[in-house]
């Protein structure tokens, strides 16, 4: 894939025209199972996801919460593996277009070998890779970690960053922005948090990509409420928690399309 079509890109070129926010989905890759990981994805776009992050499994994920780190270790016993994960999404990619994003840790793209990884994940399908422990400065200093540009490498910011560090971030953000809404690990929330769309409006009058808005989001209401002050919403352990809970079942693929349905309406209607 040429830098000028990448899906992320063409996904929210599209959404904008139309005025619509987008909904991006999380799950880890490989819960239950790399095979079953196909039929969940297809069922997350079915349920009108525009973006779905797969997350890479990691030994040690430490800036997860319990939900995410225990899919990653349900992955790592069902088989998953970085080579894996690639080829599910080969495989994928001959029913699917729908963009998707490796959500990841160094270590395994270290392990795999920088150039390599990102040759074979582009050839494979993805679209982007968010490192979630690689800091700005590492990733200025060191050209190797960004050595193609068919992956779009996605920025997170965190609440707590600093204006001036939010605007380096931000300066450096390809495909959008995933902004944490609040401090800690992953996991649904009771409640959204605040200073969202001022911070917001921060990041965007740093970067001309789109902000989506993640941590913590679990209901159609909570959705909409984020969606009316940014350009997306993630919704990632509220997802995995299903995928936990009923894995084994034949009619998993099904309570995921019912449960995200009405999530992206809730972000659609905004």
């Amino acid at each position: 894939m040429s830098p000028s079509t990448n899906r992320i890109d063409t996904r929210f070129a599209q959404l904008q025209a139309e005025g619509k926010r987008a909904f991006v989905a999380y799950v880890a890759a490989g819960d239950p199972d790399l095979e079953r990981t196909v039929d969940v994805v297809l069922a997350l776009e079915r349920a009108g996801a525009d973006i779905v992050e797969l997350g890479l499994p990691f030994s040690d994920p430490l800036a997860d919460g319990v939900v995410n780190q225990l899919a990653a270790d349900r992955a790592l016993r069902a088989g998953a593996t970085t080579a894996g994960v690639l080829e599910m999404i080969r495989k994928l990619r001959e029913q699917s277009q729908i963009p998707l994003v490796l959500f990841t840790y160094l270590n395994p793209v270290y392990t795999y070998g920088y150039e390599q990884f990102h040759h074979d994940a582009a050839a494979a399908g993805a679209d982007g890779i968010l490192v979630l422990d690689l800091p700005p400065e590492e990733a200025s200093e060191n050209p190797e970690i960004r050595p193609t540009a068919e992956l779009r490498h996605i920025q997170l910011i965190a609440p707590t960053s600093p204006v001036e560090r939010i605007k380096t971030i931000a300066g450096l953000a390809e495909g959008f922005v995933y902004y944490v809404s609040r401090e800690g690990v992953t996991g649904a929330q009771t409640e959204v948090a605040g200073g969202i769309a001022e911070q917001v409006a921060l990041i965007k009058s740093a970067t001309k990509v789109p902000v989506c808005v993640g941590f913590g989001i679990s209901s159609p209401e909570q959705a909409a409420a984020v969606a009316g002050m940014s350009d997306g919403v993630v919704v990632g352990s509220a997802i995995v928690k299903l995928v936990g809970k009923h894995g084994a079942d034949a009619d998993l693929p099904h309570r995921i399309e019912a449960f995200v349905k009405p999530l992206v309406q809730a972000v659609k209607a905004v």
